[in-house]
């Protein structure tokens, strides 16, 4: 099930980053902001009581004249109305309403997309409540008073947004036993030539079905009499026309697709080599504990010798290091070379995602590597794993007990994950710890 995906617009200067700070910090809920993003700052995952949601800060509005206030405007609302589920637009009522507003207002009120209208910078509802009212002739809906400097009517704000959410499709896609791939990466390395030569060789494409929650096309394809269910994080690119932006929004479409996958298949150029934002973007997939393919592709117009893809793979893993679980794939979109594996190296990371193992087995792996490497110790008091279980599946979660949790250093941790993807693969999929403090009796 994917999280739904919240927007924050409005002209510059009206408190739009101060709201997504307050949301997003810990005053109010959760959280983290997405390794390998956090310098960009452009998204947070978040949740209010018991929703949890994905929250997009369309800042970077700097115009230096009306037209351009207008034109940019519009470009950053189309993107969050591409991308989002419920739009919060938000207005100053010290400025009081302007044109700009106006413009973006109508845009919204044309666009399907549900908005909630809220009012910055209302300190004091007696002194600010009568201006409120002059938002209603934006004519989308009731304006709701809020200051994010004092976090007032942010509860109210949330408790509005979050009442929006489709419950419906998310349980749609709970239900949905297919196996769902996100086909992520840079504009322009191949993803939705992949997905055409699959459809095209297979000649077999079942329907295109609009995604649950956003703009993004779920295309059924079926391989060997099994569906698989390929999400394109390209549909949305084509409709917008932004250039400087397409590349920090690439992160976002990313973000809403590998929500709803199993697996992402990270596309890379394989002229252009793997690059930061390549990175970024694999770090969403592992953050979210999903199965990582990572595809090579034109990998047919590469000048090659017996050596090179060796070499190619060798400066893959170390940039993506952070990821050493991942499979990787040389292709192309164009001629279809290697393209049919993609099949099989899905049904095996599918499985290894949803992979079971039995406690008694597991803790036998456990102590096998225990006696192999003795545990840290500190200042005289060592370590002790107790009992180990799993937890959850996609991705395989355990639980480790010991007696003190500030002994398990992290470099411990992962030779556990080592030992226990010797035993058991885990190929394509990440591994989480849980370590519980648990008295020695």
């Amino acid at each position: 099930m994917g999280k739904p995906v919240v927007a924050v617009i409005g002209r510059p200067n009206v408190g739009k980053s101060t709201l997504f700070n307050v949301i997003a910090g810990d005053s109010i809920s959760i959280v983290k902001d997405t390794p390998g993003v956090t310098r960009d700052r452009i998204y947070a995952d978040c949740n209010w009581l018991d929703m949890n949601f994905t929250l997009i800060d369309t800042g970077g509005i700097e115009p230096e004249s009306t037209d351009i206030i207008l034109s940019q405007m519009r470009q950053q609302a189309q993107i969050a109305i591409d991308n989002a589920d419920v739009i919060i637009f938000m207005t100053d009522v010290r400025q009081g309403l302007v044109d700009a507003d106006l413009k973006v207002a109508d845009m919204l009120r044309r666009s399907r997309k549900t908005v909630v209208l809220a009012v910055n910078k209302v300190d004091s509802i007696q002194k600010f409540g009568n201006d409120v009212y002059e938002f209603y002739n934006m004519g989308i809906g009731d304006p709701m008073p809020i200051s994010a400097a004092s976090r007032l009517g942010i509860g109210d704000l949330l408790d509005a947004v979050c009442s929006h959410f489709d419950k419906a499709s998310a349980l749609q896609d709970i239900q949905d036993d297919r196996p769902k791939i996100a086909i992520i990466g840079k504009p322009n390395v191949g993803k939705s030539s992949i997905i055409n030569k699959l459809i095209g060789t297979s000649r077999v494409i079942v329907s295109d079905i609009a995604g649950t929650t956003r703009d993004a096309i779920d295309t059924v394809i079926v391989h060997n009499k099994k569906e698989y269910v390929f999400i394109d994080t390209a549909g949305i690119r084509r409709k917008s026309k932004i250039k400087e932006e397409l590349e920090r929004y690439s992160i976002i479409r990313a973000v809403t697709a590998v929500e709803r996958a199993d697996v992402s298949i990270l596309v890379i150029d394989a002229l252009e080599g793997v690059s930061e934002q390549d990175a970024k973007i694999a770090g969403i997939a592992h953050d979210r504990g999903k199965g990582v393919i990572v595809a090579v592709n034109k990998w047919d117009l590469v000048t090659k010798d017996n050596k090179t893809m060796n070499e190619h793979l060798s400066n893959l893993k170390r940039i993506l290091s952070f990821i050493p679980y991942a499979e990787y794939i040389f292709i192309s979109a164009v001629s279809g070379q290697r393209l049919y594996k993609l099949f099989d190296l899905i049904d095996m990371v599918v499985a290894n995602h949803a992979l079971r193992i039995q406690t008694g087995v597991l803790n036998e792996i456990i102590s096998e590597a225990v006696v192999l490497q003795q545990p840290p110790s500190d200042k005289g008091k060592r370590l002790k794993i107790f009992y180990s279980t799993q937890a959850a599946v996609k991705p395989p979660t355990f639980v480790v007990f010991v007696n003190n949790k500030e002994l398990m250093h992290f470099s411990y941790v992962r030779y556990l994950e080592n030992k226990i993807r010797e035993a058991f693969g885990f190929r394509g999929v990440p591994i989480r710890f849980i370590i519980r403090e648990r008295q020695d009796k």
